[in-house]
């Protein structure tokens, strides 16, 4: 068994055409910048790319796999570089059972079972061709043919407050829109922790994920899950979901909560905070407030059981997320000690003091274990490391 490092949430932000797929990510965000930046400098054994049903990025797959830059693995997932590539798609469910719109993560085991999907998939959309679009199916029936081509169904970060199961606020269950027979696990977001969802019973069965959801390079694995695994594969992936046969998550390393930018309940109008359950902001009398994910996930909570035996959550800091690591100080570290994987779990504090100085070098052992002091964020305004630590 080995220990696999994995964010399974990657937007491509243009097709090998330059035509946009996620017109909110970086344009120079391609099949191929990402699994460079996943391998080569972030040090991923596994990735998800949420985009793999538009048909140009199927064709550019198809161009790797016929010409053996990438290897379709027997138990699932490309492997290219020192990366597997697991096939996803992100897609807006927008069924008559609910008023809003909820993302969902749909990955397929190998690239025949996306090709079928994709195809399946397009009679319901407008617009193929780009990411995160709305589909005019109910969510029973997009669960059912995802099972049928064995993929995996994962609602995708559940508590934003926009295009999420939970964050909207006219849901109070999944099964208002989901069969929870068919749910594979969940997504918590960048506003939510291990400790917050398990405050919700209902999603007792579930595996709690951490992914990026980067719209670019740099924001690949600021949240992502150790796994133990056989190796890096789409069955692998399946029985650890599972926690079958030894495979299992061994640790989630996710932002602190405090650093989402949805976090907090705010004014969208001037930024102030607001207190409580208010509707109206005290600062600028404004209505139009944005609901955080804390005070949406307290109207939810309906049990005080605690983690009840679930992988560790580690508020990990980001690299760049860290006060005097610039681009440059970075690209040293890189140079001295390897990939992001290796400086945040490999490298020792004694180490690290030879490239960078001992200050900044305790922050960066201190975002192991999550004790960086951290200030809120929200309405859609990331928080921040505080510098001066106390």
């Amino acid at each position: 068994m080995n220990e696999c490092f994995a964010d399974l949430h990657i937007h491509i932000g243009s097709a090998k055409s330059g035509k946009p797929v996620k017109i909110t990510a970086s344009k120079s965000l391609t099949l191929s910048s990402i699994l460079k930046a996943a391998s080569e400098e972030k040090g991923m054994d596994m990735i998800g790319i949420i985009d793999a049903h538009v048909p140009e990025v199927l064709e550019e797959l198809e161009q790797w796999l016929q010409s053996g830059r990438g290897r379709e693995l027997d138990g699932g997932g490309i492997k290219v570089h020192q990366t597997t590539l697991i096939l996803g798609s992100e897609l807006e469910v927008f069924d008559r059972n609910c008023s809003g719109p909820i993302h969902v993560l749909i990955y397929m085991p190998h690239y025949e079972a996306m090709v079928r999907f994709s195809k399946w998939i397009a009679q319901f959309m407008k617009n193929n061709t780009l990411s995160s679009q709305r589909v005019y199916v109910p969510g029973k029936v997009l669960q059912k043919k995802t099972k049928e081509l064995g993929g995996l169904f994962i609602p995708a970060h559940i508590f934003t407050p926009f295009k999420s199961l939970y964050g909207r606020g006219v849901l109070r269950s999944l099964t208002e829109v989901f069969d929870p027979e068919l749910i594979d696990a969940v997504e918590l977001g960048l506003s939510a922790d291990t400790e917050m969802a398990s405050s919700i019973k209902e999603l007792d069965p579930y595996p709690f994920l951490a992914n990026s959801d980067a719209h670019s390079a740099g924001k690949i694995a600021r949240e992502y899950q150790k796994f133990w695994l056989e190796e890096p594969a789409f069955d692998e992936l399946v029985l650890a979901l599972n926690n079958l046969k030894g495979r299992k998550i061994l640790t989630t390393y996710g932002l602190n909560p405090l650093l989402g930018k949805y976090h907090q309940t705010v004014c969208e109008k001037c930024g102030a905070v607001i207190a409580g359950k208010s509707l109206q902001c005290s600062e600028c009398g404004s209505h139009r407030v944005n609901k955080g994910v804390s005070e949406r996930l307290r109207e939810l909570a309906d049990t005080e059981n605690g983690v009840r035996g679930r992988p560790p959550y580690i508020h990990q800091v980001p690299l760049q997320f860290i006060p005097g690591i610039g681009p440059i100080t970075l690209q040293k570290l890189k140079e001295r000690f390897g990939t992001e994987m290796d400086i945040l779990h490999r490298v020792s504090r004694s180490d690290l003091e030879t490239a960078v100085s001992g200050k900044v070098a305790g922050m960066i052992a201190d975002a192991r274990s999550g004790k960086l002091p951290v200030s809120s964020g929200g309405g859609g305004i990331y928080g921040k490391v505080q510098k001066d630590r106390t």
